[in-house]
């Protein structure tokens, strides 16, 4: 019962209201007006919509990119890279004013962990990049000095504002240290254009994924066939990280 009231109520709730609208306008150009081409079209593009915000597609589509690579299981270097992935200045947080947005907290979590377990510096990069959101790395550093790791054992990188300007500047401080083998940490859906950005800058670097989003053995559930904005939302995510690897591929 439970599970049929969330299926139902989906369809009640914005995007599944939004669909039920689009068919039944589609349906109004088929019977009443006899446009029926645009009203194929128009179902069309609902049943497409429809697609992209079930958890079904999404599981299928995000996973695929986020599998693309495996974290180590002995993994070794000589320096660990964080990538940042949004902060908002203002939020309050246990040790200050200032927080990582959710992706950038897992992933610190994890590069936390790596950094105990190796003994090596974490780099973080990431800064402000609009004039409401938090300079990334500097809040990550404050995070990392309250979670025990030493102030020798933090690198911090931050003027860059997209993927492209973290293996920059990234690379620079690498060269700076002398630092030659980094384990790079982001969200496994992130990882394939970060890797990529880091190669262009002549880097091999260790992938080492983190934040994953949906389960590597997902099991089949009816409600994973009901509109949800957390599955478009994902479904998008995979949109522009294919989008923006083509660009950083073939134009950058």
């Amino acid at each position: 019962m439970v599970y049929f009231l969330k299926f139902g109520a989906s369809w009640v709730l914005p995007p599944g209201c939004f669909i039920i609208a689009l068919f039944v306008l589609a349906w109004y150009l088929w019977k009443k007006r006899g446009e029926k081409t645009v009203a194929a079209i128009l179902a069309g593009l609902a049943f497409v919509f429809y697609l992209l915000c079930t958890s079904f597609v999404a599981e299928k589509t995000l996973g695929a990119l986020e599998q693309v690579y495996e974290p180590p299981a002995d993994p070794s270097g000589d320096v660990i890279i964080m990538l940042g992935g949004g902060a908002m200045p203002d939020s309050p947080d246990v040790d200050g004013t200032g927080a990582l947005c959710s992706s950038p907290a897992n992933r610190l979590l994890t590069a936390v962990r790596l950094q105990r377990q190796l003994g090596v510096p974490i780099l973080l990069s990431g800064g402000q990049v609009y004039e409401d959101t938090g300079a990334e790395a500097k809040i990550a550093r404050r995070i990392l000095l309250s979670l025990g790791v030493p102030d020798d054992k933090i690198l911090a990188e931050t003027r860059s504002i997209n993927t492209t300007q973290n293996a920059k500047f990234s690379t620079e401080i690498l060269h700076e240290q002398g630092l030659t083998h980094p384990i790079l940490v982001t969200s496994a859906f992130h990882m394939k254009r970060a890797v990529l950005n880091f190669e262009k800058q002549g880097v091999a670097v260790t992938p080492y994924p983190a934040d994953y989003q949906v389960t590597h053995h997902p099991v089949f559930h009816y409600t994973k066939l009901r509109p949800q904005t957390e599955a478009l939302l994902n479904n998008v995510t995979v949109l522009q990280e294919t989008l923006r690897t083509f660009v950083t591929k073939y134009i950058e």
